[in-house]
């Protein structure tokens, strides 16, 4: 088939919205759905893949039973804690909110730390999904080197406020979140419990008759103001936080998505695209950022860090486990945080994740650092492993288990801890120089063992829109259920050969695919709403979903 359906990229990349070349390559049901029949099936896919420069390229058809009843632009995303990407920007320290940024890291895919690895469906042209989660915002203790206190979905479950012990921190964190300081008492992460964890089941649903905050879509969608002075301490519904969350199929082949989320009451948002590259090396599948994948940017349009950008680069993941049917992610190669247009120190981030031994059972360790940089500069764009920083740079430093605990530490060129004051019920408010770390104490970044994901909420299948994921997949989604793997398989080519039909008529027509939520230009790796996305942003922010089931 020839190519009909291609935006043209400014760069000169194009994205060719048709058939991938060549034949498809297809895998024949065993008839088998046992793990029997699923690991024969899979040791027959390696062996067609062998070779293949890119397998995500490939024009590849997958028996239903292979697959995991969810659809792909649900699956990935990256606001497992959603709470945590939230309260990025609720420090008035800088050093802080990065490093609020470098836990929402470790936490944003926890699905591969507790979940298993899994295929969703294949997403197809103009495929989108959108979605919600209500949560309460995090807390703090009195200590500001200790985590944030977390209140939903987590084997700690906050400490009770004890009368006159309470406090609330309001000089070092943002005035919109003193309202969820309650506690002086500091979080350890202790509890290795995982199998019967003690959720926390604080109420997560938001007032039906609460007002849409002051939406903000700017500078990386349009134009917004963000909450004013006086709302800092309203959340809407009570003691709750929304963050939605949209994204659309934007490519074919190559398989490319954009995605925007947003939290408008804490003046935070996030954007980018999502295009993957894998290839079979070995007994494992490497997977990379694509080409249009230029990684995640998180923009602060309100609140104390208003005007930062922080742009996450990818990791490098291998699938491992193929062929005894046991998988499992190990990562490599290093992210990079940077942070864009601060007002005073700029800080940047290099989270090195070490590589596992050939020999042995997988270590899952990591590494990291934060040092300062010169905006003006471009020498620190070499600065990709913690060995290359500056000794005189680093600020902080961080180690530990990307799986399970992460620790951190203050370094001796580390500015000094703001003063931080306190406010009590029962006396006068008194101030004191907020304790820091030494060159030689840890405190815990973040104890993922502890924490799991946050489910989100979605509209009901009679509200959705045909091309919306869970609208879209639904008879297949039905039927793997039902394990009626035949009959999945079945509605699956369906929906593959509708996509080729309507491609076939817009070749015929001589009409182009335009995208309805995203703007067509991405090659600077940060997707523009349209209008049509900035209504879909409104309506998920408006969402009465008190009564919706919750679904991870």
């Amino acid at each position: 088939m020839a190519d009909e359906a291609i935006i043209k990229i400014p760069s000169g990349e194009v994205l060719e919205d048709d058939e991938a070349p060549g034949p498809t390559i297809s895998l024949p049901d065993s008839g088998d759905a046992g793990e029997g029949g699923k690991l024969s099936m899979i040791v027959q896919l390696v062996k067609k893949c062998l070779g293949v420069k890119d397998i995500a390229a490939m024009r590849l058809s997958l028996p239903a039973s292979l697959l995991e009843p969810l659809p792909n632009l649900e699956y990935w995303h990256y606001l497992d804690r959603p709470d945590l990407f939230a309260a990025i920007n609720d420090s008035n320290d800088p050093f802080e909110r990065i490093l609020a940024v470098v836990r929402f890291i470790f936490t944003k895919d926890l699905k591969f730390v507790h979940g298993k690895v899994c295929k969703p469906y294949n997403s197809v042209l103009g495929e989108h999904f959108r979605g919600h989660w209500d949560v309460p915002p995090v807390s703090y203790s009195s200590d500001p080197t200790q985590p944030p206190i977390l209140r939903v979905h987590t084997t700690v479950p906050p400490p009770p406020a004890q009368g006159s012990e309470t406090v609330s921190v309001k000089s070092n964190r943002s005035g919109k979140s003193s309202k969820s300081t309650r506690s002086a008492l500091s979080l350890t992460s202790t509890s290795k419990d995982k199998t019967s964890p003690t959720l926390s089941t604080a109420p997560t649903s938001l007032s039906c008759d609460a007002g849409l905050s002051k939406l903000s879509l700017s500078p990386l969608n349009g134009s917004g103001s963000g909450r004013n002075g006086k709302d800092k301490d309203k959340d809407r519904g009570g003691d709750n936080i929304r963050v939605v969350y949209v994204t659309e199929q934007v490519s074919h082949h190559p398989p490319v998505s954009a995605y925007y989320a947003s939290c408008p009451l804490r003046g935070v948002e996030m954007a980018g695209i999502d295009q993957i590259s894998a290839k079979v090396s070995g007994t494992t599948v490497r997977v990379a950022p694509g080409s249009f994948n230029k990684g995640i940017y998180i923009n602060l349009t309100s609140g104390p860090g208003m005007g930062e950008k922080y742009h996450i680069t990818h990791p490098v993941a291998n699938v491992n486990g193929i062929l005894r049917g046991s998988f499992y992610i190990t990562v490599g190669d290093s992210t990079i945080v940077t942070c864009m247009g601060a007002k005073g120190v700029a800080y940047r981030a290099v989270i090195e994740y070490k590589e596992e031994s050939w020999l042995g059972r997988a270590h899952f360790l990591v590494e990291g650092v934060i040092h300062t940089y010169d905006e003006g500069s471009t020498e620190h764009e070499e600065w990709t492993k913690v060995k290359h920083v500056p000794t005189a740079r680093v600020v902080a430093v961080f180690d530990g288990c990307w799986r399970n605990h992460i620790r951190w530490r203050r370094t001796a060129a580390s500015p000094p801890a703001p003063s931080t004051s306190l406010s009590t019920t029962s006396s006068p408010t008194p101030s004191f120089s907020a304790p820091s770390l030494s060159e030689t104490e840890y405190a815990t970044l973040v104890d993922l063992s502890t924490l799991f994901v946050v489910p989100k909420k979605v509209r009901p299948l009679e509200r959705q829109l045909p091309n919306e994921s869970r609208k879209l997949w639904d008879a297949v989604t039905t039927r793997l259920l039902a394990k009626e793997y035949g009959e999945a398989t079945k509605a699956k080519l369906a929906i593959e050969q509708k996509q080729r039909d309507e491609a076939g008529e817009r070749k015929r027509k001589g009409a182009q695919f335009i995208p309805q939520y995203f703007e067509q230009d991405i090659s600077s790796g940060i997707p523009v709403l349209t209008a049509a996305g900035r209504t879909a942003v409104e309506e998920e922010l408006k969402e009465c979903s008190d009564t919706w089931p919750t679904s991870s």
